[in-house]
């Protein structure tokens, strides 16, 4: 009784807060949710700021990206599996690059799960990573996402005036680009 108890105000308290409300076991956003509000520093890079399609420095939302869709990837510079998922990443954002039907519809960007600037600029720098990585040396945005393992996906589906709705959330490597872009692009609503 008590545990169902807990539960009613862990699903109460999200609903008045107006917030998303993650599952029960602490996990990840669930398919068909709304992310939780991801803050984070705009790039230094004029270059990067444009391709996510900001105005100027400072904080922005996901949801300030010009695009309708987002993958977001979790890794961790110290993560051996995002290490060698890196070229094919890299791969992938070029085909959606080259792709007119994608370009400038899907986004990508990495969040650094516990790293510093330094250790996310090195790890941009080592791989030729060419899409924005941000840090989160202080894990808020991990825990905000259910302090998933690394590698982690994450797509969502951007709308005026909502909520990032989730459309694909799975811990996994990257087998090749094709493969990896065709699974995280289903249930977006493109292609």
């Amino acid at each position: 009784m008590a545990r169902w108890v807990g539960i009613a105000l862990v699903v109460i308290t999200g609903i008045v807060a107006g917030g998303v409300v993650a599952p029960a076991d602490g996990g990840p956003p669930a398919v068909g949710a709304s992310l939780p509000e991801i803050i984070l520093k705009a790039p230094k890079s004029a270059e990067a700021r444009a391709y996510l399609g900001l105005k100027g420095e400072g904080e922005f939302k996901l949801s300030d990206i010009a695009a309708e869709v987002v993958v977001i990837e979790i890794f961790s510079m110290y993560c051996p599996y995002c290490q060698k998922d890196a070229p094919t990443l890299n791969a992938m954002f070029r085909k959606i690059e080259a792709d007119p039907a994608l370009k400038g519809k899907v986004k990508l960007i990495g969040i650094g799960a516990g790293n510093s600037a330094f250790e996310v600029d090195y790890f941009k720098t080592h791989y030729e990573v060419p899409f924005p990585l941000f840090p989160d040396g202080d894990f808020k945005i991990h825990k905000a996402l259910g302090e998933v393992r690394t590698p982690y996906f994450i797509t969502v589906r951007l709308a005026p005036n909502a909520a990032p709705r989730v459309t694909y959330s799975k811990l996994g490597g990257a087998p090749n680009a094709d493969e990896l872009l065709s699974r995280l692009l289903q249930g977006s609503g493109l292609k």
